[in-house]
């Protein structure tokens, strides 16, 4: 059930139960496994559009976190009897398993198109009543996204090396505000070392070690309400280089004077085209966002800046660079677990920017 007060009855798979959340739609066509353990979406209900789910099942290798972060799961069709070389269970056991609902065999076309035209709301799935009454008060104490931190939800407890036995050239420190273990992975590709780093941590405690840069990592919920990551980010600016993904290139943003505001329904799949307005190149990039930086905020920041990257479906901002203070950052996914791999070159920027911070006259 929506919170405007639409029905959708079908059948339950997964765990058995009640939940509310968020509900949105996802066009991505494979990777039902990275979206499900994605962290930024903690509280979200995701709906797939691609019609068959499940048909390849699940295996231990293809997760990017360590548990399931969404609310509920919403799919056309539920494929029980899975077909591939590397999957361990089905979706149905691994759903189960984590106490995560889906329901299946409901009208996703409607869905989604109810969610484009009037925006992504709360909703409600159950199995345990289908009294409308008993529903709507269900979704009525459900507090939705806007203005609530869900990084405290998601973030490491304790910092940790990401993959110990590794001896690169550059050493990092990563903000984990829910991030994805598919960008480690890149990172470790292109030569870093990875401490990653609980999203409290104090900036002091950043500065104190010789990282050579600091990752500001994606994550779930409104960017705003993240007050202290606003606060810790707003005091490395320019004393390291930064380099924000997602919900990092948000609070870098914040944390420099400008503004964000909620999306409609958000960006959330594999094929979302982005223009690089360096090259005039078109990317076909991953995306899972439901908030952005307002354009005309940027005025605000009162560090040289310019606008990298646009969004060709609504002319969002995703990406900007400070050449003044040695940061960059990129609303969309460059990991692109799952999605396309057209961006990313931009793990590499991310030593060129390093290297140029080396050289400048004190590393300032």
């Amino acid at each position: 059930m929506l919170e405007d007060g639409k029905m959708f009855e079908g059948k339950s798979f997964g765990y058995r139960g009640g939940v509310a959340g968020e509900v949105v739609f996802n066009t991505s066509m494979t990777g039902y496994q990275e979206i499900l353990t994605d962290p930024s979406y903690c509280e979200q209900i995701v709906t797939m559009t691609y019609p068959q789910i499940g048909n390849y099942g699940i295996n231990p290798e293809d997760v990017e976190s360590s548990k399931v972060q969404v609310k509920g799961f919403i799919v056309r069709e539920y494929m029980d009897h899975y077909s591939n070389w590397r999957a361990k269970e089905s979706l149905q056991d691994y759903l189960e398993k984590h106490s995560i609902t889906g329901i299946s065999d409901i009208d996703t076309r409607q869905l989604t198109k109810n969610i484009r035209e009037e925006g992504a709301m709360k909703a409600v799935i159950s199995t345990d009543t289908f009294n409308p009454v008993s529903l709507m008060k269900k979704l009525g104490s459900y507090p939705g996204m806007t203005g609530r931190n869900l990084v405290d939800h998601v973030t490491c407890s304790e910092p940790y090396v990401f993959d110990p036995g590794a001896r690169h050239k550059y050493t990092i420190a990563a903000y984990d505000f829910g991030i994805k273990t598919n960008i480690l992975r890149c990172l470790d590709r292109e030569g870093f070392n990875i401490v990653v780093m609980p999203a409290t941590t104090p900036p002091e405690e950043m500065l104190k070690k010789k990282y050579d840069g600091i990752l500001l990592s994606n994550g779930p919920g409104d960017p705003a309400a993240v007050t202290y990551a606003i606060e810790n980010i707003g005091k490395l600016v320019g004393k390291k280089p930064l380099f924000g993904i997602c919900l990092g290139h948000q609070l870098l943003s914040l944390a420099l004077g400008a503004k964000t505001y909620k999306l409609k329904f958000g960006h959330h799949g594999a094929n979302h085209p982005v223009k690089n307005l360096d090259s005039g190149q078109v990317e076909v990039t991953t995306q899972n966002h439901g908030f952005s930086v307002k354009m005309d905020s940027l005025k605000k920041i009162p560090v040289s800046h310019r606008v990298t990257h646009i969004n060709l479906n609504d002319n969002t901002i995703e990406g900007i660079e400070y050449p003044q203070v040695s940061a960059f950052t990129v609303q969309h996914h460059p990991e692109a677990g799952p999605g396309p791999h057209d961006s990313r070159y931009i793990f590499k920027k991310f030593i060129e920017l390093i290297d140029d911070f080396k050289t400048k006259p004190s590393g300032k």
